[in-house]
């Protein structure tokens, strides 16, 4: 949040040669204040477990959010029960005459399929679009949505990988002067789990996408459109400690192909309890991306 402190206080020019957000008291005085309204496009199976993860990092800020939960219509949910679906989610259509300061749209378990054969493709172009026209004012896509959004957008293809990218890796910041990254490290952890890519090189083509984030192990990680509107990430801030665990175990129960996450375990022992290393970079993220991405941009009659 930004500290309001006089004009010409000599500690100003400081504090915002080091990225601190600093307010005048002139616009502290005129500003109005209102509570956010954020919808969460959750195309996950497991929609308690995601909504539960991202409800936490949103909630590291004193700026009260209003969360509206969207599910396809199209896809019938296997994982999660129906009475809460009915309870607590909305489908588009009871949502597509809103404004909503921002966005966010989830991955998905569907990257084995090509983009227009996932049984909800149509839907989610409608969600798409609705997400990058004036009724929301930005939009975080998140490791499938991600690539899915930058194809849709862009004609970015997705790549297969040999094998699963999966593990904890570090990252590097190209764009320190980004508000996303206030507050960071020079080097930032996150969890990914994927089997596909985006190449740093389709994404360099377009002129409207700025790259802020890479990995020498992960690869690309973090891009968004020159106005911010549209931020696109392959990896997972908002997983817990024991996610990758628990898709590892899984996976190995099923009998099926999986190499033991990356970074993870101490000694790569999977009995121990893994070393939660991005817990902090995921609240600064979030809390950075609600911030200054919607807060300080949005109107305040934006949704009203």
């Amino acid at each position: 949040m930004p500290i309001n402190i006089p004009q010409d206080l000599p500690a100003r020019a400081a504090l915002e040669q080091e990225n601190i957000f600093v307010m005048g008291e002139e616009r502290a005085s005129s500003q109005d204040i209102r509570p956010l309204d954020i919808a969460i496009v959750n195309l996950m199976p497991t929609k308690i477990t995601t909504e539960t993860q991202l409800l936490r990092v949103l909630s590291n800020t004193p700026i009260q959010v209003n969360v509206t939960l969207l599910r396809t219509r199209e896809h019938i949910s296997k994982n999660t029960p129906v009475d809460h679906l009915e309870r607590f989610y909305k489908t588009f259509d009871e949502i597509k005459d809103r404004h909503f300061d921002g966005m966010i749209v989830t991955g998905a378990p569907v990257e084995h399929l090509n983009f227009e054969d996932v049984d909800y493709w149509s839907e989610l172009l409608r969600i798409l679009n609705y997400s990058a026209s004036a009724n929301v004012f930005s939009t975080l896509y998140l490791c499938w949505a991600a690539m899915a959004a930058l194809y849709h957008f862009y004609g970015i293809p997705k790549h297969d990988l040999p094998s699963k990218r999966f593990g904890v890796f570090e990252h590097d910041i190209l764009m320190p002067t980004c508000s996303l990254f206030r507050g960071f490290d020079d080097v930032f952890s996150a969890p990914h789990s994927r089997h596909t890519e985006v190449l740093l090189k389709d994404v360099l083509k377009v002129p409207d996408l700025e790259i802020l984030a890479v990995s020498r192990e992960a690869g690309l990680t973090l891009c968004e459109s020159h106005d911010h509107k549209q931020v696109f990430m392959t990896g997972h801030l908002e997983y817990d400690r024991e996610t990758l665990d628990l898709e590892y175990k899984r996976d190995l129960a099923k009998g099926l192909p999986i190499n033991m996450p990356r970074h993870y375990y101490p000694l790569d022992n999977p009995d121990g309890c893994p070393v939660m290393n991005w817990r902090a970079h995921a609240h600064l993220f979030f809390s950075n991306w609600l911030n200054y991405y919607v807060y300080q941009e949005t109107p305040y009659t934006f949704t009203l």
